[in-house]
């Protein structure tokens, strides 16, 4: 059974983008807020971007994480915080006062870190100071957590994450190829005697993984209650300066120095004469299918459980992927190497039976990556903005030739907005296409309720519309421009702009096309 069998619709906007008087969106008041917008615009489905942790060093990107367990500790609520008594007024009030002032609409990531860093360190302390009174409080308490927890990620996580910010203040070693070779291979006796040592760094980044899924759980609780399912979304692949290459090195193609052998990436083609280098490691397939591809239903399994549908980045790499040698400076000296995707996926309905999966399948797709995708009953994706190009009318982006089994988007995080993409970055040719299979005249003002409207009165099922196409803004309300490393997943809602009047309108298109799930 597919995770959806009617007509239906939702937004992607990603937590940090929520409004919020702490610099960054988070899972307190402003996503409490979102389901309400969500529902009272007859919306069925929030799509976020991936949960976990992200760094400055990678630009802030999610999809670039140091974990593929864990929680973002940006988007912990400091006001939920409060309300539980581990924080006092004069920390929430002092946030406040700390506010940066900054571009409109715009993330200052320095300044957030900085600030989200001091109201943690102040949790925890009150925390642990009152250890057993919080203990009791909490039905879900820190102990429970972390015995559910630790041995699928969450010690290999604490302990990473302290051992990086230790090596790289105390010597300023930046990556864990370069600590001890003893701490590197994970001798067993040197890590116990570290945990010692470093037992109260490892407490504080345990106890922020509790609260951030605490919190989490509570806001999925108040979606399930509102009708409101969560699209999550998780990369194929994993960065190397993760905790989970440095614990799981068998899983990766890693050389005798600890580099990777191979990194990720995609072949040259019309976008780009010489492809392009992810720098992700690649995974050793070989490894994953004798150990009954374990760690990967993990990583499934944590992810359906946190949210009612998962959307796969990548898609293609669990059938076949592009792997280049390391060191080289493109991708043009790489090749296609077959994965073990279809087996996983097997093994994976062995503990869940209908699993609700989106594959992103877009990119240079092959036959067999299609046929998996149409065995397992998941979800194909198509994006409105590529529909008009040389390929028009016979483009499989225009909405005439979709299937019912699809989540169609005007455009996704890595497009720029719809009246971005009209008024800076449409062709002639697009912009020709586009008005004769409308109708009428096309504007940068009119372009994003446009294709608003073509969308939801598509055949397919599930229609996602950015945040940004739903408020009309242009280029400057742009998410991620790939191949970039600077300005990328800045943007951020201000409070005025979910207005009751935009829920009335939405609402009113979603039910004339029949999208009232």
């Amino acid at each position: 059974m597919n995770f959806i069998d009617k007509r239906a619709s939702g937004i992607l906007l990603h937590i940090s983008s929520l409004p919020s008087e702490y610099g960054i969106g988070d899972i307190g008041k402003p996503a409490y807020a979102f389901i309400d917008f969500l529902k009272k615009s007859g919306q069925k489905f929030w799509q976020i971007l991936p949960l976990n942790p992200t760094s400055p060093s990678k630009g802030n990107s999610p999809y670039a994480s140091f974990s593929a367990f864990a929680g973002n500790p940006l988007f912990i609520s400091p006001e939920i915080l409060f309300e539980e008594n581990l924080i006092s007024k004069s920390d929430l009030n002092s946030l406040k006062l700390l506010k940066p002032s900054r571009i409109e609409n715009k993330i200052d990531y320095k300044i957030v870190t900085a600030i989200k860093n001091m109201v943690l360190d102040k949790a925890c302390k009150n925390f642990f100071k009152n250890y057993k009174k919080y203990s009791a409080k909490y039905s879900d308490d820190f102990d429970d957590f972390c015995n559910l927890n630790e041995e699928k990620w969450l010690e290999d996580f604490a302990v990473f994450v302290v051992l990086k910010n230790y090596f790289k203040k105390k010597y300023n070693i930046k990556s864990w190829k370069d600590w001890p070779e003893i701490i590197t291979n994970r001798d067993n006796e040197i890590l116990f005697m570290l945990k010692n040592k470093l037992d109260k760094a490892i407490k504080r980044e345990k106890f922020i993984q509790y609260i951030f899924y605490r919190q989490w759980a509570s806001l999925k609780n108040y979606a399930d209650k509102q009708g409101i399912k969560i699209i999550g979304d998780i990369p194929v692949y994993v960065d190397y300066e993760s905790a989970d290459v440095w614990s799981n090195q068998k899983l990766f193609k890693l050389g005798n120095d600890k580099n990777a052998a191979f990194i990720a990436g995609v072949p040259p083609d019309y976008f780009s004469k010489t492809g392009q280098l992810w720098n992700n490691p690649v995974y050793n397939w070989k490894t994953l299918k004798s150990e009954n591809f374990s760690w990967w239903i993990e990583r499934l399994k944590h992810n359906l459980t946190i949210f009612d549908v998962v959307r796969i980045d990548h898609f293609r790499g669990f059938i076949a992927y592009w792997e280049v040698p390391y060191g080289e400076k493109t991708a043009e000296k790489g090749r296609w190497v077959n994965s073990y995707g279809e087996e996983l996926f097997y093994q994976l309905l062995k503990d869940i039976k209908n699993p609700s999966i989106i594959a992103e399948n877009l990119g240079v797709i092959t036959p067999d990556v299609e046929e998996v995708i149409k065995k397992f009953n998941f979800y194909g994706i198509k994006v409105l903005q590529f529909a008009f190009g040389k390929d028009f009318p016979s483009s499989d982006h225009l909405p005439s030739n979709y299937s019912k089994n699809l989540v169609v988007y005007t455009g996704t995080h890595d497009n720029n907005t719809v009246r971005g993409w009209f008024e800076k970055e449409a062709t002639s040719l697009e912009k020709k296409n586009l008005e004769k299979y409308i109708g009428k005249k096309i504007t940068g003002s009119n372009a994003s309720s446009q294709f608003i409207d073509i969308s939801f009165s598509s055949r397919t099922n599930l229609v996602i519309t950015p945040m940004q196409d739903i408020l009309g803004l242009g280029s400057e309300a742009r998410m991620n421009r790939p191949s970039t490393t600077r300005g990328n997943w800045r943007w951020q809602m201000s409070k005025n702009m979910l207005k009751e009047s935009l829920a009335v309108k939405l609402f009113s298109i979603t039910k004339k096309y029949d999208r009232i799930f």
